[in-house]
């Protein structure tokens, strides 16, 4: 790993003496990448950028910046800029002004101002728009303006703290895979804060997934997505069918009343565990014909797949995505390989997670 831009060890944060909103966070952001802090209301991703942004001080622990010390410095000595979830634009002012306000803060010569505001509204698409008001521009326009001013002061960090939440749901497609190409472009660190959990894994190099003041797990999208640690990650990546089981010895589990293989090891025999099968990794069959069978509760059509509800004899539901359909009411069998089954322990830490995964993962190569 090369030199950490930003790095946090042991940071906690409260407000007041009260509950703790960061407990005992550390991580590294490497410099280039696209980060993103994902999770629910209240989980103190955006107090993470705040932090960044010099906005707060941590109540303990330290954060790093380019290998110095920054608990103390302010927010305008700090090579950070930040896109707001309203923007921050000022409607008094054109495109151009909004753009070039931070360096008119820093009294920049009028001649580079006009050539930083001209080059950064190019960068974002928007040249030729410079005189235009805030008032006239679309949602998109507004973002991309937002985006200008982040990046005409040459910051090595940009934060975005749910920018594109305002958004309809086309032109936040849209967005993500602009914001994705500029973040290349501009091979600057982005920290993106979401509780997008498909914003997340389509824009991301990796994902900090976090619950209750504390980083539940961290990985590329791929390993969030497909090796998810605990029944919070799985159940928030994504959707899930997750049961209850019990570990017979490696690569043999047991739930539904049978066993299944499955690729995954370093759990103890008889150890209770919980079981995650995609539902896109269920393939219909006929009854009797799977590894267990389900009666269709209900079916509805997505599009690109039927999206069933189902439940096996135990109760259990069970949620299938296919591209074949089934009638309601109807018993039908349920097919999974076992690298589709994954093995997750309770109350696992990453880092215990991770050595199993290291020490386990080549299993079904064997």
């Amino acid at each position: 790993m090369t030199k950490p831009i930003i790095r946090f060890e042991h940071v906690s944060m409260n407000y007041n003496d009260s509950k703790l909103i960061l407990d005992d966070i550390s991580f590294e952001l490497e410099e280039g990448k696209f980060y993103t802090l994902l999770g629910p209301s209240g989980c103190g991703k955006t107090t993470i950028l705040r932090l960044i942004a010099g906005f707060m001080e941590p109540t303990q622990g330290d954060i790093y910046f380019d290998g110095e010390l920054v608990n103390n410095i302010p927010a305008n000595e700090r090579q950070v800029n930040t896109v707001f979830q309203d923007y921050a634009l000022f409607p008094h002012l054109n495109v151009f002004e909004n753009v070039a306000f931070g360096l008119r803060i820093k009294k920049v010569n009028n001649k580079e101002v006009t050539e930083r505001v001209l080059e950064a509204l190019k960068f974002v698409s928007l040249a030729g728009f410079e005189n235009r008001e805030i008032t006239e521009m679309s949602g998109g326009q507004r973002q991309r303006v937002a985006i200008a001013r982040a990046i005409v002061n040459d910051p090595k960090v940009i934060l975005l703290d749910e920018p594109l939440s305002a958004l309809d749901l086309k032109l936040r497609s849209e967005m993500q895979y602009e914001l994705r190409e500029l973040q290349q472009r501009l091979g600057k660190t982005f920290v993106f804060v979401t509780h997008d959990q498909e914003e997340a894994l389509a824009m991301s190099d990796e994902i900090f997934v976090m619950n209750e003041g504390k980083i539940q797990q961290s990985g590329t999208p791929l390993d969030i997505y497909d090796e998810p640690i605990n029944r919070f990650v799985a159940d928030f990546i994504g959707e899930s069918n997750i049961v209850e089981g019990r570990m017979v010895r490696d690569y043999l589990v047991e739930f539904n009343g049978k066993q299944f293989e499955c690729v995954d090891g370093g759990v103890k025999p008889n150890e209770k565990v919980d079981i995650i099968i995609r539902p896109e990794d269920l393939v219909i069959t006929t009854q009797g014909a799977g590894m267990i069978d389900v009666e269709v509760d209900t079916q509805l059509f997505r599009g690109v797949h039927y999206e069933l509800s189902t439940y096996d004899a135990d109760g259990n539901e069970w949620l299938v995505h296919s591209t074949k359909k089934a009638e309601v009411g109807e018993t039908i069998g349920l097919h999974f390989d076992p690298e589709d089954v994954h093995v997750m322990r309770l109350n696992e830490t990453e880092e215990a997670f991770d050595i199993r995964m290291e020490a386990y993962g080549g299993a079904e190569d064997e």
